[in-house]
């Protein structure tokens, strides 16, 4: 019990951090965000469209109410279920989108993108989970 503990508390932090590096990129400096995600010359957000700051100020808002949630559920374990049906939705969304849009990209950064975004939703996933494992006699067997 204390291992899925400590993992759901790590997997909280990785979302946590995640989300206020692209919360703050994205919201404070969202031209930078839009040329330059996720590192200068990928450009993984300027190949899908024109720069629209609201929209990309509005991503930036986003993932730092994720932020808050995140480290929330950090203070209060309680809440990591809630944390992580959050980040699931979002992130399977994100995922599902990114996965039938690939094509605007040489093939690195389609691998890339997809195992980037791919950590977030198995994370979140992990936040679901029971806080144990049910005893056998529990689950019938």
């Amino acid at each position: 019990m204390a291992e899925r503990a400590a993992m759901k508390a790590a997997a909280t932090v990785v979302l946590a951090l995640n989300a206020a590096l692209v919360g703050v990129w994205a919201g404070a400096f969202p031209l930078s965000f839009y040329r330059d995600f996720p590192w200068p010359g990928a450009h993984w957000v300027s190949a899908l469209g024109p720069y629209d700051e609201h929209l990309v100020r509005d991503v930036g808002g986003l993932y730092l109410a994720l932020l808050v949630l995140s480290v929330a559920a950090l203070r209060r374990p309680a809440l990591r279920t809630v944390a992580g049906g959050a980040w699931l939705v979002f992130s399977a969304e994100h995922f599902l989108w990114h996965a039938v849009h690939l094509d605007a990209f040489p093939r690195f950064h389609q691998v890339a993108a997809m195992a980037a975004l791919a950590v977030p939703l198995v994370l979140a996933a992990l936040l679901l989970l029971p806080a144990r494992a049910a005893a056998p006699e529990a689950r019938g067997t």
